[in-house]
Order: C-alpha cells, then sequence, then structure tokens
C-alpha cells in the first residue's frame, strides 16, 4: 500500500475483503452498491483481457474485476472530475496505477473513444432513472450516478458498440422495467443479447435488477440464468450472496 496518498474531507479507506485492495470512498454522498458487486460477478474475464468499465464512478468495478480475475489492463471512463481525482487515488494507494487506469471523459465524445483502443469485455452500471419525471438537480452527484442527466441508455449501448472488439462482450446491470429498452437498443447497434438473469431482493418479491450479457456482432442466442436471491426470510443474506461477497465457499 502506498500510505502517502491523502485523504479529503468527507472520505474514508475502506477494505474490500477482496485480495487486500481498498477503495477510497465517501463518508456520506454516493457510495457503491450491491449492483457493482453482483456486476463484476456477473462478467467473464479473463487475464489476457482488456477491460472497460464506463460510468465508472468511484472506480468499484474495475477494483472487484482485477481482485477477482487480474485482468491485464482494466480502464475506467467517468464524466466526473472529482469521482476520476479519487479513483486513481485509490488506483495508486492499491499500488495498481499501472494496471488498472481511469480517464476523465464524455461516452459520447466518439474522438475521446478513439484514444482509448478496442476492449475484450466492457462493463456499465449506467444511470438507469429516465431523467424526465420532476425537477433534478444536473449538479447533483447522486442525480448524475442515478437518472439520465448526461447521457442515456442508447449513448452507453453506442459507446459499447465502438469500444468493443470484434465478438467482444458487454456486461451491463440496470433496472428490470427497462428490459425491453435493452433488449431493443442492443440490437439497433448490433450487440447481441446472450446471457439474462434476474435478481430478487427475496423469494416472492419481484426481481429488482437485471443483469446482461450481450455479444458484438453476435448470433441470436438468449441463456437464462437462474434467478437470484438476496436475502432470506430472516433478512440474512442468502449462501449465494455470501459467496459472491467472498464470504462463504
Amino acid at each position: 500500500m502506498n500510505n502517502n496518498i491523502k485523504l479529503l474531507e468527507n472520505e474514508a479507506i475502506d477494505d474490500l475483503q477482496l485480495d487486500n485492495l481498498y477503495l477510497i470512498q465517501k463518508k456520506s454522498g454516493f457510495r457503491f452498491g450491491v449492483d457493482a458487486v453482483l456486476l463484476s460477478n456477473f462478467a467473464k474475464v479473463k487475464r489476457s483481457h482488456r477491460v472497460v468499465d464506463l460510468c465508472s464512478g468511484t472506480g468499484i468495478v474495475p477494483f472487484l474485476i482485477y481482485g477477482k480475475y487480474k485482468a491485464k489492463e482494466i480502464v475506467g471512463v467517468e464524466i466526473q472530475e472529482d469521482m476520476v481525482e479519487m479513483a486513481g487515488r485509490s488506483s495508486r494507494y492499491n499500488e495498481v496505477e499501472e494496471i488498472i487506469k481511469f480517464y476523465q471523459g464524455d461516452l459520447k465524445d466518439i474522438k475521446f473513444l478513439n484514444t482509448l483502443g478496442k476492449f475484450d469485455v466492457l462493463t456499465v452500471n449506467p444511470p438507469y432513472k429516465l431523467n424526465n419525471t420532476g425537477i433534478i438537480n444536473s449538479e447533483d452527484k447522486l442525480a448524475i450516478a442515478r437518472h439520465e442527466i448526461l447521457c442515456n441508455l442508447e449513448d452507453v449501448i453506442v459507446a459499447s458498440r465502438k469500444l468493443l472488439k470484434d465478438n467482444g462482450r458487454m456486461y451491463m446491470v440496470h433496472r428490470p422495467e427497462r428490459l425491453i429498452d435493452i433488449f431493443q437498443l442492443m440490437r439497433k447497434h448490433k450487440i447481441e443479447p446472450k446471457r439474462i438473469q434476474l435478481v430478487h431482493p427475496k423469494v416472492n418479491k419481484a426481481p429488482n435488477i437485471v443483469l446482461v450479457e450481450g455479444q458484438r456482432d453476435g448470433g441470436a442466442y438468449l441463456k437464462w440464468e437462474d434467478p437470484l436471491y438476496v436475502h432470506n426470510e430472516d433478512g440474512s443474506y442468502t449462501k449465494e450472496i455470501n459467496k459472491i461477497y467472498g464470504r462463504e465457499l
């Protein structure tokens, strides 16, 4: 660890309990949740792969993917400058800055995307709420992370096609109510849906998370994974979730 990395006000270093990795994030405000953990577990990554994570936020998905799979290079792309700066400090703190790199940029900027090259695997936890209801502060960090203010679903999928190698794989976490939009836009931009998993808060509750894998220029075939349940009836985490978090073999 590089103990010379400075923390700003309202920041803490959190132990990811994975391969001795740590993440700098706010004590209050935007913090990673179960979505990021599920996405990194759902992705299929090899050591030889170049991986890019869009809408990277604090960089949690790149660090989880590195801890799980040891990909040779992982790039995080985030539009908010302070998030990129924080993620970069996490990379330096973990002394993996030559492997996990973060760039500030707009995924709608094709010239910027061209500078990144092509990737075997792309992950994304995009804003999932439509930006068409109520008054939303466009400067609010949480609003930017959750609402389609600075990019929408189609922007994400267009950028994904641009960044993926031929037959490269895209992994997305989103909300089940947007599933038709996801499939329609993926096929429109020639990323074929290949695998899907629904995540339920508990048994007998409707799913509130969906994980989708797509392949650039892939053939038409969709595999449904078994549903995943987050909590038991007593509120404790299920065996499957504890295994994903590394708490149970």
